[in-house]
């Protein structure tokens, strides 16, 4: 069993990273975490459509063929965070224990990294920069844990 985020870009020294660090650290005592970063494309004078072609072949290189993928989107189905505790619970009794998590860049993943999802979800209805994003997401996997064990920090 364990959990990998993967993530467009680096968190820069700061409130983020502090939060993300300490989050990484809760949940590592519940199941094994790590975190891979890949290189954010530059934007000047590129299409769209290419910044996400180039970050969604990172993205699928740094996600294993056997994990289940669940893509963070503000276009993705929304949960309560006992539901989303659920998905994560029902993944790992029904031997899905291995489980990637994507945060895109700037400019979302393209096609390529949808369709290689295994759900997709959402944190928000509003457009979350992606360093917000991925600290966002590993609060909620971390609650989801604390859901999960009927422990005090979801109260």
């Amino acid at each position: 069993m364990a959990i990998r985020v993967v993530a467009v870009g680096k968190l820069a020294k700061g409130r983020f990273r502090e939060a993300a660090d300490d989050y990484l650290r809760r949940i590592a005592r519940y199941i094994p975490i790590d975190v891979v970063e890949v290189a954010e494309e530059r934007l000047s004078k590129r299409v769209a459509d290419e910044v996400r072609r180039a970050e969604d072949e990172r993205i699928l290189a740094a996600t294993p063929k056997s994990h289940h993928v669940i893509l963070a989107d503000a276009r993705g189905k929304r949960f309560t965070s006992e539901e989303f505790a659920r998905l994560i619970e029902h993944l790992l009794l029904s031997g899905k224990s291995n489980i990637t998590f994507v945060v895109g860049g700037t400019l979302g993943v393209g096609e390529k990294v949808r369709a290689r999802a295994d759900e997709t979800v959402s944190f928000s209805q509003m457009t979350l920069a992606h360093q917000l994003a991925r600290v966002v997401l590993l609060e909620q996997v971390y609650r989801a844990f604390t859901i999960m064990r009927g422990e005090k920090y979801h109260h």
